[in-house]
């Protein structure tokens, strides 16, 4: 598929980097010279250098022959624009644009991304994903991720698993029998540099990251068999006040029992903060400095966030956070390379917003009937719900740990209103909503399973 981007930020390089490893033509423009080189030469594809929003550039970038155009750059506006354009001028089939301003995702305003409206077949706002993420993680302490399926009846999370995990060295099958009346189902494997799909046999060891697929009133339970902590998180620092760090402190506020100090160095910026927040108590000062982190009282804090603009400043903040008692930390990282450091450092969790925002793209790039999408350690492996159709050749196949092809595990079906976990017993029929586990080189063959097969007419 030939893909134009238009923006070379961090949100524009991070899509350019997953969609060209998945070999799609990619075309990125910005009015940066030197970012667009760094791109070009970094993931080897074309650049272009210009204003996206100008007729002229966007020719130049070939966008009459392209499937997808996604504005990325740094003004929702323009962003706006550039669809309204690349839809009038050169007919581009679909069309995404980045909104950040809240204002615009308002209810009351809904009929100004639709065909009577501004011609944007799909929006995405990170900062909104990133703060309903780290809400996720909130509500789920103990896991390094989270997502939710089935319109939040199936959840997936990951742990690291820790020595003294009772599952250790347990094969994956024979988990049901330990705990029969648990709705969970491990689904993924991390181990090392590599994520694999298991099969019966496979046992997992410590330092493990497994991928768990549970219904959600069973998630706390499986959260205390990975041995995390439960206890309530009522003190909660937040380092970064912009429209993030704005969002997650406004929703915490709405929980009487929890207390929210909000540090942000900007005073311009922290003066906002003040006028939108209710019960938080803001502080103007730099989160890398121990006073401020003191007053903040993370030296009490159940749970840190550091989510400012600058990835090495999360990493530290967050370091000084658990060295000063702090019992969770969680830091906003860009870079895969700065992630790998964040065992080291002691930081409990890394969210990496480009994986939010890819997984949406991806979603829809994929054929089929895929309804919600999560990629996974830098997109080695994704989880995908999707509608089983009446020629699909799953129709009649089990769903136990050996029964599917390898690189594919399946984790549960929505039926109606009822959720089944997977299993050899479970037999999967038209119409099912079936979410999977697979490694990235199974992408094609999960294609298949949710599209119309060929044969049928």
């Amino acid at each position: 598929m030939h893909v134009l981007i238009c923006g070379a930020g961090r949100v524009g390089q991070g899509i350019a980097r997953r969609l060209a490893r998945e070999k799609h033509e990619i075309t990125i423009i910005d009015e940066s010279a030197d970012l667009v080189d760094q791109v070009s030469i970094d993931l080897d594809v074309r650049g272009i250098v210009g204003h996206a929003a100008h007729p002229d550039v966007l020719k130049r970038a070939r966008a009459a022959d392209c499937e997808m155009i996604i504005a990325v750059t740094h003004f929702d506006e323009i962003n706006m624009v550039i669809c309204q354009i690349a839809h009038t001028l050169f007919s581009v089939p679909f069309k995404i644009a980045r909104v950040r301003d809240r204002s615009y995702l308002e209810p009351a305003w809904k009929n100004i991304f639709s065909r009577e409206g501004l011609p944007i077949d799909m929006v995405i706002s990170p900062e909104a994903e990133v703060g309903d993420a780290i809400l996720q993680r909130f509500r789920t302490p103990g896991t390094i991720m989270s997502a939710n399926f089935a319109g939040g009846q199936v959840k997936l999370l990951g742990f690291e698993l820790r020595a003294d995990n009772p599952l250790i060295d347990v094969a994956v099958d024979q988990i049901k029998g330990l705990f029969p009346d648990l709705s969970a189902r491990i689904i993924g494997i991390g181990r090392g540099d590599s994520i694999h799909a298991p099969r019966g046999k496979d046992v997992l060891k410590p330092g493990d990251r497994a991928y768990v697929a549970v219904i959600d009133a069973h998630a706390s339970r499986l959260t205390s068999i990975f041995n995390t902590e439960q206890s309530r998180l009522d003190h909660v620092v937040i380092i970064g006040g912009g429209n993030v760090g704005l969002h997650v402190a406004k929703m915490l506020e709405r929980e009487s029992h929890i207390r929210v100090r909000l540090i942000e160095r900007d005073p311009e910026r922290a003066n906002k903060a003040v006028a939108a927040v209710k019960r938080s108590i803001v502080i103007q000062g730099d989160g890398l400095n121990p006073d401020i982190l003191a007053e903040g009282g993370v030296d009490r804090a159940d749970f840190v966030i550091a989510i400012t603009d600058d990835d090495k400043a999360n990493l530290l903040i967050s370091n000084l956070a658990k060295r000063a008692g702090a019992k969770r930390s969680l830091a906003l990282i860009n870079s895969p390379e700065l992630a790998g450091l964040a065992s080291d450092m002691r930081v409990d969790t890394v969210l990496d917003p480009r994986a939010l925002t890819v997984s949406q793209i991806l979603m829809r790039m994929r054929r089929g009937r895929i309804l919600s999408l999560q990629s996974l350690e830098d997109g080695m492996a994704e989880v995908a719900e999707g509608v089983t159709l009446e020629t699909s050749s799953l129709i009649g196949k089990p769903l136990g740990y050996d029964d599917l092809p390898e690189g594919m595990t399946a984790a549960a079906i929505v039926r109606g209103n009822q959720v089944i976990m997977a299993d050899e017993d479970v037999i999967v029929r038209p119409e099912d909503h079936l979410i999977l586990f697979y490694e990235a080189e199974m992408v094609r063959a999960v294609e298949k399973f949710f599209r119309v097969n060929p044969d049928y007419f």
